[in-house]
């Protein structure tokens, strides 16, 4: 008999709760994952097997919370325990449930796949009563189309990370609809992960590329179009799962037809056959050279903790190269985001210089210290502005997509879409896909994703080119199909449309014809003001060997378009649009928001006997390192000395920390600074502690009151390898992180709770303030001896030093004098800085120094009858040329912007100029390769 209570309260809220949740005798019971990965041109069969065992004494309840793609159709749910084989059947979730339960409480063997309420990306998989000793194999298979990137190539991600969500209080959504998620670091999931790919298309298959390490790839025929490939051994669960895909041949327009079921009736969806078009329109080349000199650049930033470290340097970066790059006649404003919004003008301004240095100094300035995500407030914002009539409204969204609210936010998104385009870029790993991708269909844009070591600026690049080139308007599909052949659309209609991108339409087709076997599709559209067409011919004759992949992935199209139509209905519900998704959830096998995949073992002949124990299985998050959120608790697992004491670092719902306490399961909390997996045992002499942080220190004033330093220890406290089994917060020292960061080289001047083991531990009075916003002190800090207290009048950067050896001479002062200085940068920005608004460059020391050279050697070969500024944009744009071809996508439209400013100069001597600077940089570039 189940000892819980109603399921109801177990399901919890998806995003305020993460930790690891056993300990050293409550073994979680997952044990491996294995992925099997199929790809068939751009399409792809991902089959998941999730192997369980009980070591336990007593009867289990697995929960497991996991990440999938947002678009992937799920079509598969079994189980295999011992002999017996178990096929899950999808039904209405409430239905589903409580069947669930009721198989528990009978002591039979049941499994729950179920769909987030709020994002279409996240499922939880219950495994209910597993015997002791019992083991269990789950296999779980979905469908998804690969999307293209930017070079051609077809990316695939198995999402390994899931980072906490967080979710704005008010925000929509069921009451206890959501689920629980169980997260740890990546270095502690306690499960292995293997994976293998094969991949087969009419065209050879090139290469194979992941930020994961790969086997060799290895090819099955010798024309090259089958290929398999495998992760090499030991993934450590710190990233996502990347495979970049590439065929020799670029793609090509092309129609599948599929058979429907047999079993099915005629006329249904799975009856019927069903074509999948995937276009990718060509539009004339004298359109797509011409860039628009006019648009509202909006770009949106997330600014919370999250975005800490790295990913925050690298938007700021890229901010850069998209000021530099903005047409002049066009309009812009930046907003960034967090718990609250910000944005730099009150509202979007005409592009010059003026207002570029304005922001550039904002931007310059921004840190990761807005707290929590909350990115539906500002969108609101942004969207009660009036549009500027003949400026066309970009809206460029940046986000790690550490969301719950996802739903909301693209149905907010989809409302004003007749208003604007939105372009999405998810950063990082765990970014959410769901959100990212439904942001940019709803807003007829394009989504990225930059993961790994991917530089951002290209991906972004190419997405303002897509905003400067004309929109596709008018956009329709027809059908000619054969006498007694009709179409039902499962696709909504296309709404954008961008050079090189494919774009895919569902149908069911209906009824026979005995007349040609033959079918043509077009689409019409206009694009600046021309009308234009493109044709694809296809055979109606089903395609062989495709199961049912393409009608799996049409249901999921239906589906989501319909579930979109009931978020969208206002006024009470009539509970038709809902029944018509969970019919099709059930005649086509694939899994909704409002379904459930439901298996119960009943040829049990026996029931389990005792209580059930539930167990969450912890999925991998990413170390940010910075503060969580104000109103989340995230909880972080430390063995003790008692096997069954957990303690956990607690965040209180005002961001301070209240108390240090013990915690059993279910009891209070013990604050602790985790992530340490040696000894942390200080002397009792004053030792120097260093908080490692880098950038410069920026921020709002933020006072940190009371922080109580203290060189007192009891000798009595001992430390054991085992006593700790750290989970998250600090790096290993000298390794860089996000958010204020704290490198122990020994935690003597901290004083220690009980049990510790030289864990740093703050006085009960410690308050945080809000530490997230912590990066902008200008004050040296400097620790005596003794105890004393220490006020942080501003939020504490990334690279500070604490010392307690105080050099009295030294004062503080409130300028930067006394700051780090910022690390090198790369050398293109350090160029594309100093560009003016109008295109131009200025002849002054930065450039030449930029450039590699001094002001005397950048002067003297200068042709005497040509301008500074024509001089100095002639080698800029030699350099670039010259030496940084390879990221010729990140500088193109700036340099355009040079060249365009170039020739309504009207210079002289241009040809003696690019010679002359050639001989200057050591390079070889033609006049005519730089556009003047």
């Amino acid at each position: 008999m189940r000892s819980e209570p109603g399921r109801a309260e177990q399901r919890g809220t998806m995003v305020n709760c993460c930790g690891l949740l056993t300990s050293q005798k409550e073994p979680v019971p997952l044990k491996s994952v294995e992925v099997e990965l199929e790809v068939r041109d751009h399409v792809a069969t991902v089959v998941s097997t999730l192997n369980y065992e009980n070591k336990e004494d007593k009867p289990l309840e697995a929960v497991f919370v996991f990440p999938l793609p947002g678009d992937a159709a799920v079509c598969h749910f079994s189980a295999k325990i011992g002999q017996t084989h178990i096929v899950a059947e999808v039904k209405e979730k409430q239905e589903a449930r409580e069947q669930y339960d009721d198989a528990l409480s009978s002591g039979q063997q049941a499994f729950l796949l179920e769909e987030s309420e709020q994002s279409p990306d996240i499922f939880s998989l219950s495994v209910g009563s597993l015997p002791p000793g019992e083991s269990a194999s789950i296999r779980r298979e979905y469908v998804i189309e690969l999307a293209v990137q930017a070079d051609e190539g077809l990316r695939f991600c198995l999402p390994a990370v899931l980072n906490p969500r967080y979710q704005p209080q008010g925000s929509g959504g069921c009451e206890g609809g959501n689920v629980q998620v169980t997260s740890v670091p990546a270095s502690l999931v306690p499960y292995s992960l293997s994976f293998s790919a094969r991949v087969s298309s009419p065209r050879p298959v090139s290469k194979v590329e992941s930020s994961c390490p790969l086997e060799p790839l290895q090819y099955l025929n010798t024309e090259q179009t089958q290929a398999t490939v495998k992760l090499a051994a030991g993934h450590k669960f710190d990233r996502d799962v990347e495979l970049l895909i590439y065929y020799k041949d670029a793609h090509q327009p092309t129609a599948v037809v599929e058979a429907g079921q047999t079993s099915s009736q005629p006329g249904t969806l799975m009856g019927d056959p069903v074509v999948m078009l995937s276009l990718y329109p060509e539009f004339p080349q004298a359109v797509m050279s011409s860039f628009a000199s006019c648009g509202e650049f909006v770009f949106l930033l997330d600014r919370s903790g999250s975005m800490s470290g790295g990913q925050i340097k690298r938007a700021r970066d890229t901010l850069l190269l998209l000021l530099k790059s903005v047409p002049l006649g066009c309009y812009f404003n930046i907003y960034s985001f967090g718990s609250s919004y910000e944005h730099i003008f009150p509202k979007s301004v005409e592009y010059n210089q003026k207002f570029m240095e304005k922001a550039l100094k904002k931007v310059d300035k921004m840190e990761a210290d807005l707290g929590r995500t909350e990115i539906l407030e500002p969108l609101k914002h942004i969207y009660s502005q009036p549009c500027i009539p003949n400026q066309p409204r970009q809206l460029f969204v940046f986000t790690d997509g550490e969301v719950g609210n996802t739903k909301e936010v693209i149905n907010l998104v989809k409302k004003n879409s007749g208003s604007h385009r939105c372009f999405s870029f998810g950063i990082g790993e765990g970014a959410s896909s769901a959100l990212i991708n439904g942001l940019a269909k709803e807003g007829g844009g394009h989504a990225q994703f930059i993961t790994g070591t991917d530089r951002m600026q290209p991906k972004v690049m190419q997405s303002l080119r897509f905003a400067l080139q004309p929109a596709v308007v008018d956009i329709s599909v027809t059908w000619d199909l054969p006498k007694g052949v009709s179409v039902n659309a499962l696709s909504p209609p296309i709404t954008a449309l961008f050079q090189g991108q494919r774009s895919l339409v569902y149908a069911q087709l209906t009824g026979q014809s005995s007349e040609a076997s033959e079918g043509c599709v077009t689409v019409k559209y206009s694009l600046a003001g021309h009308p234009s067409q493109n044709q694809l011919h296809f055979s109606l004759t089903p395609a062989e060997d495709t199961g049912l992949t393409v009608h799996r992935l049409g249901a999921r199209t239906l589906i989501r378009s319909l579930e979109m139509e009931e978020r969208e209905r206002e006024g009470p519900e009539d509970g038709g649009v809902k029944k018509k998704v969970v019919d099709l959830s059930v005649q086509s096998g694939v899994s909704s928001a409002f379904t459930a995949f439901i298996a119960v073992n009943k040829d049990n002949s026996e029931a389990i006997q005792g209580p059930l124990v539930r167990r969450n299985v912890p999925t991998p998050m990413m170390l940010s390192c910075s503060m969580p959120h104000p109103g989340q608790r995230i909880y972080h697992a430390v063995r003790g000395s008692d096997p069954n004491l957990l303690q956990v670092y607690s965040i209180s719902s005002n961001a301070h920390a209240k108390c240090w306490k013990s915690k059993k399961m279910g009891g209070p909390s013990l604050n602790v600074f985790s992530n340490m997996k040696k000894k942390l045992v200080g002397s009792t002499k004053p030792q120097k502690m260093s908080l490692q942080m880098d950038g410069a220190l920026r921020g709002r004033p933020q006072r940190l009151e009371s922080m109580s330093l203290s060189s007192e220890r009891d000798e009595s406290e001992e430390c054991d390898d085992d006593d700790l089994m750290m989970a998250c917060s600090m790096p290993r020292r000298g390794q860089r992180s996000c958010g204020a960061v704290m490198s122990i080289q020994s935690c003597s001047m901290l004083r220690r709770g009980p049990r510790s083991c030289g864990a740093p531990v703050m006085d009960n009075n410690f308050q945080y303030g809000r530490l997230l916003q912590i990066s902008n002190m200008k004050k040296k800090l400097v620790a005596s001896t003794k105890p004393q207290k220490m006020f942080l009048k501003s939020p504490v950067p990334q690279s500070m030093s604490l010392s307690s050896e105080r050099d009295e001479s030294e004062e503080c002062d409130d300028d930067d004098s006394g700051l780090p200085k910022q690390p090198p940068r790369d050398p293109l920005l350090q160029l594309v800085s100093l560009q003016k608004a109008s295109g131009c460059w200025v002849l002054d020391p930065d450039l030449a120094a930029a450039l590699g050279k001094t002001s005397e050697e950048v002067e003297k070969p200068k042709p005497a009858s040509v301008n500074q500024d024509v001089w100095a944009t002639i080698l800029a744009l030699i350099w670039l040329h010259g030496f940084k071809m390879d990221a010729q996508e990140e500088w193109e439209l700036l340099a355009m912007k040079a060249v365009s400013w170039l020739r309504a100069q009207k210079a002289s001597c241009v040809k003696e100029s690019v010679e002359a600077g050639n001989a200057l940089l050591g390079c070889s570039v033609q006049k005519d390769a730089l556009g003047i």
